[in-house]
């Protein structure tokens, strides 16, 4: 394993014999370092999610291991318990550093190499919303009203997967609707709108400049963890209250949004031109949180009609498959994601995509990387990009 600093929240040194707090990124890279690797996979975990929590990575890194692809697990601001207070718009910033560094690393060493990101869960939120949105991203009012900079320009991807890609707010709907141990549905509603009333009522404090969090005594209830501290303005996010007609940021594969509202997101997957190939969709057929009431195939069908030509054709639902793959009896349901996805990469290394054509033209988003060392043998690497981040630079 590679850790890389881009540019950094640790700076770890060979055999982790010392680690210097620095600020920025941090990605691990899954390699032995016997193989030429000039293709990446970089892996964007859930709501929760840090190094090594989704359990079947080990299985799509081992099958990779003796192939011209390695995996980059990038940290973001929102992994792990972050992603109370975090947002899609700064994950995708984060992610565009990653694609960059990464493209230039591996370049450096290997010559050209393809990269595609690939989303579990929310993860998958974090691929749509980079293929889908502005680029750059519009500023946030309140997020980035004192930020130095613009939000950075996202360099283009060669390919995309989106794993149990799933609509927060159809799962909080369930959890209201059936209610939980604790408490009925009834109960479940009073707690849910009292939240959303004061949520709205205070989505920020100390003259709009701070988030404003909600009770822990609340969000428990609603189903997420005692240990992350929410944001008003995230829980509205992904509870989006006002959907389908208004979704929130966060609300991107709900089932009730209109056929304008999936041409927003799955219908700019060819028009903004940062996906050079199609987008692989792997579905979760026994996923613990898609309401019974969602028509998968359905559902699947009306994307495919969204993305048009950027539809890759071996997407799927995957039978028996649970959310993550992570239950004892889900054997096959990983060998199938593995499969498809090992599929899927052989196809972009093979064939050029549009993302070759846009990044042979190196224009502004060049940047230098500075790597403190090199060690081909799979040893650690930390390589340096500038701290600042110029308006027209990724």
């Amino acid at each position: 394993m590679r850790v890389f600093c881009i540019p950094m929240l640790w700076d770890l040194h060979a055999n982790n014999s010392s680690i210097d707090q620095c600020e920025g990124l941090v990605a691990f890279e899954y390699t032995n370092g016997l193989v030429r690797k000039p293709n990446t996979l970089v892996f964007i975990g859930g709501l929760g999610d840090g190094l090594g929590t989704v359990e079947y990575l080990t299985d799509i890194i081992t099958a990779l291991e003796y192939t011209p692809w390695s995996v980059f697990s990038p940290i973001l601001s929102s992994s792990y318990s972050g992603w109370g207070v975090g947002h899609l718009g700064k994950d995708i910033d984060e992610i565009a550093r990653c694609v960059q560094y990464a493209r230039e690393y591996k370049q450096g060493l290997f010559g050209a190499g393809k990269i595609v990101i690939m989303g579990h869960s929310t993860g998958s939120q974090d691929v749509m919303h980079y293929l889908s949105c502005a680029n750059p991203r519009p500023r946030h009012p309140v997020l980035d009203k004192d930020a130095a900079v613009e939000p950075p320009k996202r360099p283009p991807v060669d390919g995309a997967v989106m794993q149990a890609p799933v609509s927060d707010r159809e799962a909080i709907t369930w959890v209201i609707r059936d209610g939980t141990d604790r408490d009925g549905p009834g109960r479940m509603r009073e707690i849910y709108q009292r939240t959303i009333a004061r949520a709205r009522s205070t989505p920020y404090e100390d003259d709009d400049t701070l988030d404003t969090i909600l009770p822990l005594s609340a969000t428990t209830r609603i189903g997420y963890p005692s240990s992350t501290p929410v944001s008003s303005r995230r829980f509205l996010s992904l509870a989006s209250p006002d959907s389908p007609e208004k979704p929130e940021e966060d609300d991107l594969f709900s089932s009730d949004l209109t056929d304008d509202q999936m041409q927003k997101t799955f219908g700019q997957l060819g028009s903004r031109g940062l996906l050079g190939s199609k987008l692989l969709v792997l579905y979760s057929g026994r996923d613990q949180s898609v309401p019974p009431w969602v028509d998968k195939e359905h559902l699947l069908k009306r994307w495919s009609l969204a993305a048009g030509d950027r539809w890759d054709s071996n997407s799927m639902i995957i039978p028996n498959a649970s959310h993550a793959l992570s239950d004892e009896d889900q054997a096959e349901p990983r060998r199938i994601l593995v499969e498809r996805v090992m599929s899927y990469l052989e196809n972009v290394e093979k064939h050029p995509t549009n993302c070759e054509l846009i990044s042979s033209t190196k224009s502004d988003q060049a940047r230098s990387i500075e790597p403190d060392s090199c060690d081909q043998t799979g040893g650690l690497l930390c390589g340096r990009l500038p701290l600042s981040m110029p308006s027209e630079q990724v």
